[in-house]
């Protein structure tokens, strides 16, 4: 009898009988509990990046509040500052989340929908950093400089992150789509949520 134990990597030939695997992203030979250990895995060490910085950010932030500058903030400056304390906490929030839900279903057969929910709660999680960001640089280049520079310098650093975490996402997605075979359907690998 053949052994169907999940846990036991699949080293069947593929059901197209050429012995080959396809090129398609399913070359990995892996089973379904195995990808989703291995993309929550990946997560994970997205997170620990982003988390990283985030803690930086919201560690500069508290200690502003306690410096001898802070009282001449005037009150443009302090409602930038709060709103950036605020999105930051949110961010480290978002970013701390998955593994909250991963603990909260520990053991419990849930992996593939943990890893579903955990890469939503990251994206939400840059959406929200990508505004901390932007607030903090307009706190401080208007302390330094000015309100007006600060404006600029914060919609800059929204276009940067916008267009390196997400237009050049979305464009290599385009080529990678573009570039597979129409005729071999749609890549595992890339469309399962997740990823």
């Amino acid at each position: 009898m053949p052994d169907t134990d999940p846990r036991t990597p699949r080293n069947d030939p593929p059901p197209d009988g050429t012995g080959e695997l396809p090129p398609d992203g399913t070359e990995r030979d892996e089973t379904e509990p195995e990808r989703a250990d291995r993309n929550f895995a990946e997560l994970l060490q997205e997170l620990r990046v982003t988390q990283t910085g985030v803690q930086i950010l919201f560690a500069f932030l508290l200690t502003i509040a306690f410096t001898a500058a802070f009282p001449r903030l005037d009150s443009f400056q302090r409602g930038t500052y709060v709103t950036t304390l605020l999105l930051s906490v949110l961010a480290a929030v978002l970013f701390t989340a998955p593994a909250a839900v991963h603990r909260g279903l520990f053991r419990q057969g849930a992996k593939p929908e943990i890893v579903t929910v955990s890469s939503r709660l990251a994206a939400a999680g840059l959406a929200v950093l990508a505004p901390a960001l932007a607030s903090a640089v307009l706190l401080v280049v208007d302390v330094v400089h000015g309100t007006p520079e600060g404006i600029v310098t914060a919609v800059a650093t929204l276009l940067v992150c916008a267009v390196l975490w997400g237009v050049l996402p979305a464009m290599m997605r385009r080529r990678l789509n573009g570039s597979a075979d129409p005729s071999r359907g749609p890549d595992p690998e890339r469309s399962e949520p997740g990823r």
